[in-house]
């Protein structure tokens, strides 16, 4: 267990090209035994994070997402997911951030950060750039943080926030809406043996980005705990 078999991709895309509960029902059998092995690799991938970091997800079945799409809002009707995904959830208050993993033939990566911030937090994070900035920069440009995400992702104002000055040094950083980092995965690495592993490797890169919005969402300008 804790791998990725390329039967896992040949149900994905033979679910695609058959998104309907007629064909799921027929074929529900075969999705459970590629669930199975889902689970035992994210039950791995949970086992090497906690490793070195402490994380409040229980297991790795309760780190996946349900195959069921939620339609109500949706344009697109089709009733599941074409792709397997998990997130990991990081230990109390004081460590934010979480983890995500992506499984999809053509598509597949990781992912870690702050998708979708509130209004104080993201408040929280800038007042926090306007004076160590610099720090999140210096993460950002490492060769680690280069080597596993290529650059900070997220969506981005086209220009200052309101209160902020357009010309401060940071400027870059105080625009982004979301703060993320990516890494994808080629299907060749996705089905090799070590694939947990990997995955582990590109959630430790994430660390020091981690530490840093850690320190900048739970401490006030006097480094004064929030909690």
């Amino acid at each position: 267990m804790g791998s990725i078999s390329k039967s896992n991709f040949d149900f994905l895309n033979k679910l695609a090209k058959n998104n309907n509960r007629e064909w799921f029902t027929e074929n529900k059998a075969l999705y459970e035994s590629n669930r199975a092995d889902i689970v035992g690799f994210a039950d791995e991938v949970l086992k090497l994070l906690n490793e070195h970091d402490d994380i409040e997800t229980i297991s790795g079945k309760k780190a996946l997402y349900r195959v069921y799409r939620d339609v109500r809002f949706s344009k697109d009707k089709t009733p599941y997911k074409t792709n397997y995904s998990a997130s990991f959830s990081r230990s109390t208050k004081l460590l934010r951030g979480g983890y995500y993993i992506h499984i999809e033939p053509g598509n597949s990566f990781l992912g870690g950060g702050f998708w979708g911030p509130s209004s104080a937090d993201l408040k929280l994070v800038r007042n926090n750039i306007l004076e160590f900035g610099n720090e999140l920069k210096e993460i950002t440009s490492s060769e680690s943080f280069i080597n596993n995400f290529g650059s900070l992702a997220g969506s981005q104002l086209k220009t200052a926030p309101k209160g902020f000055d357009k010309n401060h040094k940071q400027i870059e950083l105080l625009r982004y809406k979301q703060f993320l980092a990516v890494k994808k995965f080629t299907d060749e690495e996705v089905l090799s043996k070590d694939f947990a592993s990997i995955v582990n490797e590109g959630f430790a890169a994430m660390r020091p980005f981690f530490d840093y919005m850690s320190e900048a969402l739970t401490t006030n300008a006097d480094g004064e705990s929030l909690y």
